[in-house]
């Protein structure tokens, strides 16, 4: 017999929490308003999960028996012994000291990343922010690693991605008037169940069964086949990985050797079409064939095909996560400059349909109220893939953004919500 039901919010959605009499939580229900619940909520209540929870501060063996670096060739082998918390409160608080006095507040890095809690007291990043702000500051990390590449790049082209992301047209608008949806990268459901901060109703399947009920044709540019779900037919383009901005500039080719590109956008809208075309000589879909294995018979009529036609040309994150990530996502907003579509109903460029749930929903991003994190002092920053070579290479120096920058001499990292050494790749 239940006693109630209440709602709680997680990353991957809206759940429904089933009490007993006695007050405790005994089961997890999808939220009835959503039209497309994830499944992964479902398990939070599982012993499963309780049994993997770290239920009191543990501090490494010889750290705790012999201080700061003892016998640090032990880490990530020797046991780690569980403390209580006003132990590990004094520890933790007499190491920080111990750095800013002997170091400096630029010795302590602070982060959090990892899809910690999504509430608003609890969201650890803006408590690690707050706490070390007012201790004097700390140096932080920039970007993320789902979009590093697209986050610096966009400014200088478009906008932020905050913008971007936040006015992506809607599902509703792309069933109505969208005819032609070039996805590179696919629209992956399973990663659409996310969102950073919280997701509320998942609307990415509905919207894309509604666009192919309402006659939309899709061409999935993908090493593989199954990252787009239309309930229907979906043509799959088989590229190989990283070759995407190939793709590209030999669709852009056909459009500028054949005249299909619109002349009026590109002088009323854009800036700099006349030192990129002489770039485009011998970028043929012959040349793409070779590079990307997508017939060139293939490229060539998708191009005439997206010129006669209302087209939405989208991308994933996916393809900036590698070197020179920035390349396609350069080269598709070039390709939607060129088809001269942005800003008409169901045209243009979408950049991360299918990677969270938010865009296409029509949601606006907006905040809720949160902890004043004051000011950091700080200026020093790494770019949040550079966590190792911070680490490795105190002094030196790399370039961000147009500027040259140097890495920080770390003594203490400080970090909540997440753990950067396995987050981390090799």
């Amino acid at each position: 017999m239940t006693h109630q039901r209440t709602l709680t919010a997680a990353h991957w959605g809206v759940y429904e929490v089933e009490y007993d009499e006695a007050g405790n939580p005994t089961r997890l229900h999808p939220f009835s308003r959503d039209p497309d619940p994830s499944p992964i909520g479902l398990h939070m209540l599982s012993d499963e999960v309780a049994r993997l929870r770290v239920l009191r501060p543990a501090i490494r063996k010889s750290w705790l028996e012999r201080g700061p670096g003892a016998n640090s060739d032990k880490r990530g082998q020797e046991p780690f012994v569980e403390v209580p918390w006003d132990e590990a409160l004094d520890l933790v608080a007499n190491e920080l000291k111990r750095v800013k006095e002997t170091h400096g507040n630029s010795a302590i890095f602070g982060g959090s990343y990892g899809w910690s809690s999504a509430g608003r007291f609890h969201h650890a990043q803006s408590q690690v922010k707050r706490f070390l702000n007012c201790y004097g500051g700390f140096v932080r990390h920039m970007d993320s690693y789902s979009l590093g590449a697209a986050r610096v790049l966009m400014p200088h082209i478009v906008a932020t991605m905050e913008e971007l992301m936040a006015m992506h047209t809607r599902w509703e608008t792309l069933a109505e008037h969208c005819r032609l949806f070039v996805a590179f990268g696919g629209v992956p459901r399973k990663n659409a169940q996310i969102n950073a901060g919280g997701a509320t109703l998942h609307h990415v399947r509905d919207g894309l069964f509604r666009m192919r009920e309402q006659g939309v044709r899709f061409v999935n540019v993908t090493p593989t086949g199954d990252d787009l779900d239309t309930g229907g037919d979906v043509e799959w383009l088989a590229i190989r990985p990283n070759t995407d901005a190939a793709m590209m500039l030999a669709l852009c080719h056909v459009l500028w050797t054949e005249k299909l590109y619109d002349r009026a956008f590109l002088d009323r809208c854009t800036v700099g079409f006349d030192r990129f075309a002489p770039t485009l000589e011998g970028k043929t879909p012959e040349w793409a064939e070779k590079i990307t294995g997508i017939p060139a018979s293939r490229i060539r009529s998708l191009a005439r095909e997206m010129a006669a036609t209302r087209t939405t040309v989208s991308i994933g994150w996916s393809l900036q996560r590698s070197h020179h990530g920035e390349q396609p996502f350069w080269a598709l907003i070039t390709l939607a400059c060129m088809l001269g579509q942005i800003g008409l109903p169901g045209g243009g460029f979408g950049v991360g349909y299918g990677p969270v749930n938010l865009m296409g929903s029509g949601h606006a991003r907006y905040s809720g109220p949160t902890l004043p994190q004051g000011t950091n002092p700080v200026k020093d920053f790494i770019p949040v893939p550079r966590f190792t070579d911070m680490l490795l290479h105190p002094g030196e120096s790399f370039d961000y953004n147009g500027a040259r920058h140097k890495y920080p001499d770390i003594r203490f990292v400080y970090w909540a919500g997440g753990n950067p050494y396995h987050h981390h790749q090799d």
